[in-house]
């Protein structure tokens, strides 16, 4: 069974990254973990012209296609990400926009495979729950219109910088052994 873990942040090597080179560690034990950064793709902001409404195709090429075939390979998908003004970073809203072909929301529509299982870790740098909690329903919300069943979050409060993802390294290990 595959899992592919997402850094859904801007930043290649900051505490998400960390999060989530923690997280592909312990999900490495039981499955072929990959793991990919939203950054590392190129692709434009969702026009709002609907015409994957009428033919489950975007008129844009770029790279969200890719992102889609690994989200396709894999059984299980993690998605990480910190709070960018109470919600998801504005790059990886620009790519949920982007999966409208793909979405339930009209019909025809683009699918990926069934029976995937999706989690979230969330982090923030205040000390409040509401932020990740935010976080967590966005990407629950996407999860569910590419019909990916929703099983579980995680929220990490207190963590801007890298080394502040150290004392919850157990948090995330415990939660990834249920995965």
């Amino acid at each position: 069974m595959n899992a592919l873990v997402i850094n859904c942040s801007p930043v290649r090597n900051g505490a998400t990254a960390e999060i989530v080179r923690i997280a592909a560690e312990q999900l490495s034990v039981q499955y072929q973990t990959k793991t990919i950064c939203i950054d590392d793709y190129r692709f434009s902001f969702c026009k709002g012209c609907r015409r994957c409404h009428e033919t489950a195709e975007c008129v844009q090429q770029d790279d969200i296609p890719m992102i889609l075939r690994e989200m396709d390979a894999a059984d299980v998908i993690l998605c990480a990400a910190p709070s960018y003004w109470a919600d998801i970073p504005g790059h990886f809203k620009a790519f949920i926009d982007r999966c409208t072909p793909w979405c339930n929301t009209h019909t025809p529509h683009a699918k990926i495979k069934s029976g995937k299982r999706g989690y979230v870790i969330a982090l923030r740098t205040g000390p409040g729950m509401h932020e990740c909690e935010q976080i967590i329903r966005t990407i629950e919300h996407f999860y569910g219109h590419l019909e990916i069943a929703c099983c579980g979050g995680l929220g990490l409060t207190g963590i801007e910088y890298k080394p502040q993802v150290t004392p919850r390294k157990d948090d995330i290990i415990a939660f990834c052994e249920k995965i």
